[in-house]
């Protein structure tokens, strides 16, 4: 059945001021601020493609977008969505606003396809810290964002689990900023389910100090399939075992294995039932708009949308739950915080429990300071066949000097738990200082600061660096290289103007550039 257009009364709700009740944590649980019930997430996940031509791939940005799903929304029942992809720059007002009247939650990943922690070749510096906070600073004056997501299935077998150090150390830097900002809008981690992996990853997103520890936990969990599969013949049981004394929040960030079709969803009677309220809080199923994949409940074109034939069979299955919580006033916390896992193959984990120190702007513009062979370019290339040059710039420099040169200061290794001084510096800085410690080594000879016409000779503003790790930023002040414009001129501008929302090879600009810099190190 193809839907109508929303009334002129429903658009008027974008113009109208948003009243909803903040969620706040307490123990393993969400709980509504005011009136202390706690709150289950009955949620899907929502990132369709934009109905307009502006090319951003962000749903909350786009106000037609948000006017065609809502009566959908409101239909299905859910009281929360999850988002993969938004951006700090544009005027999300209307979609918030409509979201919030219609008693709708939203939760937000930090990360998009260009702006990331890339699994196989991980590093995190002060755009991507700078970019997260900017995405806080935007969405965190809107009261129904009850949460943030550092990542989402970055590590998702043994081989990268050293890239969970990464996005532990950028949690735990969003986490910080948004205490600096006296607010409390929790972050956490959502992973796939791997069961080789499962344990080790829910406790290293748990263990440690409390400023590093995730402040919640997401499963992205498929394996209950087909109307036949029960509580226990699913895995569903096993998985839920695990976090039986569990102290933070848990929850499926996904679910809603298609294997067999229709779905009917019989696990939504599980996951709001006495099986698992007691320790998970809900989730979101996968997904509201249909793509190839077919997960989707609507097939959206246009201003208009049509139901799938899964819809009607999420709506009677999620209306027929009503789980049964505590109340905030009367509940007393239990759970445990869990140990590290042991960094060892045997033990499927590469983690050290020692994280990557926070990035400074400060210091490696302190360190730039230090440096007499520096890049010629002063920012990446966006363009494909300037980014690619760049590129293959960037890795024969690296390969040839750090074969000869200890790299070590700008560089990390997860598993020993040894990061560089400057490792967290954007691509730019890193080359600029290989590229001095080469021109150093060579005695200033003529030609040693060449690189193929990379590089140029700059007068040194201070011959001493031995200051600049104690540079740090404002806490209060989203972090950014001199690289980044920190506006929708930026890199991640770039990204997000890609056909069909798929991002183009100068979209991936820094994430590329980045990769090729710790594959060559390591």
């Amino acid at each position: 059945m193809r839907a109508t257009l929303v009334s002129a009364a429903i658009l008027g709700l974008a113009s109208q001021a948003a009243s909803i009740d903040p969620l706040v944590i307490k123990g393993s649980k969400w709980f509504n601020s005011k009136t202390g019930a706690q709150f289950f997430v009955k949620g899907i996940d929502y990132q369709p493609d934009i109905t307009s031509t502006s090319a951003v791939r962000d749903p909350l940005a786009d106000t037609a977008g948000c006017t065609r799903d809502l009566p959908f929304l409101k239909d299905l029942g859910v009281n929360a969505i999850r988002v993969y992809q938004t951006e700090p720059f544009g005027n999300h007002d209307k979609c918030m606003s409509m979201l919030a009247d219609a008693g709708i939650y939203v939760m937000l990943d930090l990360s998009t396809p260009t702006e990331t922690i890339n699994r196989d070749t991980p590093s995190y510096d002060v755009d991507l810290l700078g970019y997260y906070q900017r995405k806080v600073d935007t969405f965190s004056k809107y009261d129904n964002v009850f949460a943030f997501l550092a990542g989402n299935e970055v590590t998702n077998a043994y081989n990268n689990t050293g890239a969970s150090a990464y996005v532990k150390a950028a949690l735990r830097d969003v986490k910080s900023y948004i205490k600096s900002k006296h607010l409390t809008i929790p972050v956490g981690y959502a992973t796939n389910d791997d069961a080789d992996i499962r344990w080790q990853l829910q406790t290293y997103f748990d263990c440690g100090s409390i400023s590093d520890r995730a402040d919640f936990y997401g499963i992205n969990l498929y394996e209950w399939c087909g109307p036949t599969a029960t509580f226990e013949s699913s895995g569903y049981a096993n998985v839920v075992k695990n976090f039986t004394s569990w102290d933070v929040p848990v929850l499926l960030t996904e679910y809603g294995c298609n294997a067999i079709k229709p779905r009917t969803f019989p696990e939504i009677a599980a996951i709001y039932g006495s099986n698992m309220t007691s320790s998970f809080s809900g989730g979101f199923v996968y997904e509201y708009v249909e793509e190839p994949n077919e997960y989707g409940l609507v097939k959206v074109s246009g201003s208009t949308g049509t139901k799938t034939a899964d819809y009607d069979y999420f709506k009677k299955a999620l209306a027929a739950v009503n789980p049964s919580g505590v109340s905030m006033s009367s509940y007393t916390p239990s759970g445990k915080q869990q140990s590290c896992p042991s960094v060892a193959a045997s033990n499927n984990w590469i983690a050290s429990s020692t994280l990557p120190p926070s990035p400074s702007n400060a210091t490696c513009s302190c360190m730039m300071n230090t440096l007499t062979c520096v890049s010629k370019q002063s920012t990446v290339p966006t363009s494909a066949g300037d980014l690619a040059k760049f590129g293959q710039s960037v890795s024969s420099i690296f390969g040839t000097v750090c074969s000869t040169v200890d790299c070590s200061a700008v560089s990390g290794n997860a598993t020993a738990g040894k990061y560089g001084k400057y490792s967290f510096c954007d691509p730019i800085q890193r080359v600029s200082w290989v590229m001095t410690e080469w021109y150093n080594e060579q005695r200033n000879v003529d030609g040693s600061c060449d690189f193929g016409g990379f590089a140029k000779i700059v007068s040194v503003k201070s011959s001493d660096d031995s200051s600049c790790s104690d540079q740090k930023d404002d806490p209060k002040s989203p972090s950014s290289s001199s690289s980044d414009k920190g506006d929708s001129s930026s890199s991640s501008s770039s990204a997000a103007q890609t056909l069909g929302g798929a991002p183009s090879m100068a979209a991936l600009s820094v994430s590329v550039v980045l990769a090729m810099l710790t594959a060559t190190l390591f």
